[in-house]
This record gives structure tokens, sequence and C-alpha cells, in this order.
């Protein structure tokens, strides 16, 4: 997808520099203590991987206010409009971060996160880029490694093939590695189904809904092994 160049780029990172970690990877296992020291301490820790222009996580912090939120962007230019949008609406609980992130378990350790949110991933549609879907079993492995008991994965896609495959990579996750696995929510057109309520809606799904084009949905927790 072509992104339009934003003015000033160099000159807006360097003015959030405060609101930024250079060094995420120094607060893996630590996150809880990086709150608290906001006065937020020991609250329920949720990841969004690929924040976008931030809309989502964003108001998710407004509607959560005991919740903390971490959400990591890999493209500068996008990290600044969303960091730019949850200071301008005073959401605190919600922090950034610029960063490639390959695995998880680079920045969090076992049962750090409530959960993981996933928008509109990017589908990689060729097949010899399965692997690099976020819904790869092998990804799906590291997300339950750092989700505490009961944790969740939720996922939404406009894409139907890419949805097709994150169904087939769960079951057979929970197949192959003997993984309790609980679906919870699962639709093809989440908002015409009882999961609609208190959806909160990202930039690229109001775009596409709007055009009438069905958001698949999927929510999977965490069962635990007695």
């Amino acid at each position: 997808m072509r992104r339009r160049r934003i003015k000033n780029l160099e000159e807006r990172i360097e003015n959030l520099k405060d609101h930024s970690i250079s060094e995420p990877e120094d607060f893996r296992g630590k996150w809880d203590a990086y709150f608290a020291k906001k006065g937020r301490g020991g609250n329920p820790i949720f990841l969004e991987i690929g924040s976008g222009k931030g809309q989502f996580i964003t108001q998710m912090g407004k509607e959560n206010p005991h919740c903390n939120f971490i959400a990591v962007e890999v493209q500068p230019s996008v990290w600044v409009l969303a960091v730019e949008k949850a200071l301008k609406e005073e959401v605190d609980n919600v922090i950034f971060l610029n960063f490639h992130m390959k695995d998880v378990t680079q920045l969090f350790e076992k049962g750090e996160l409530d959960g993981i949110y996933l928008n509109f991933s990017d589908p990689w549609h060729k097949a010899r880029h399965a692997k690099r879907r976020l819904t790869h079993r092998n990804f799906l492995k590291k997300y339950f490694e750092v989700l505490k008991e009961d944790g969740f994965v939720r996922m939404k896609t406009d894409n139907d093939n890419l949805f097709e495959f994150t169904l087939e990579e769960i079951d057979d996750l929970r197949k192959s590695e003997n993984m309790k696995i609980l679906e919870e929510e699962v639709t093809r057109n989440l908002h015409g189904s009882k999961y609609a309520e208190g959806n909160v809606m990202t930039e690229y799904e109001e775009k596409f809904s709007n055009r009438g084009k069905n958001i698949n949905h999927v929510k999977i927790t965490r069962g635990v092994n007695r």
C-alpha cells in the first residue's frame, strides 16, 4: 500500500521523543513496573500488533481507564500520527512503540499480557509467504506463551481467505500441539452479529464496512491444561 509522505516527519518524531521508548526490549518482564511509575501499576495489560493511526487503541484506552495498552507500529510515519492522536485526546494509559517486532517474546515474558489484538493484519496473499501471516501457528504459539491463563487473542480482518486460514491454523495447532484453545467468538459478519456491541472500529474497518464489506472476527482464549 502506498503511503502519503508526512510533513516534517523528522521534526515531529523529535518532538515526541519524550513519548517514545528507544529500547523497549529493556522492559521485557517489567511492563507493569513501567506503568506503575505512571500510577497505573497492577492493571491488566493488552497489546495491539500494528496500531495504524491509533484510532482503535486510543479509543480502547478511553473506554477502559482501568487497563493499560501497548501498541506496536513499525512505520515511523504512522507511529507519529498515532502518538499525536493519543496526546490530543489526553489518553495516558496507552503507549506506542515504533519497533519492528519479529516475535512477541522479544518484548514480553511468559504470562505478562492479558490480551492481544490483531486488527487487519497484512494477509500476505502468496502461499510461499504464509509463515509471515500473524495468525500462522508459529506466531499463535508465541502469543500463548506471553498470555496469562485465560488470556485471549482477538483478530479482525476483511480478508476472507486470511480468516479461513486463521481458523485452520487454530484447529491444527490445537490438534498438533495438544493445546487447550477455546474459540469464544467466531463470525464472518461482525457488524451483523451479537459481538458487534462494544466493538471499537479501526480507521480501515470504518472505511470498508461503509462500503458493505463483511468483517470477519475471531476471539480465542488460552485454556488451562489441568
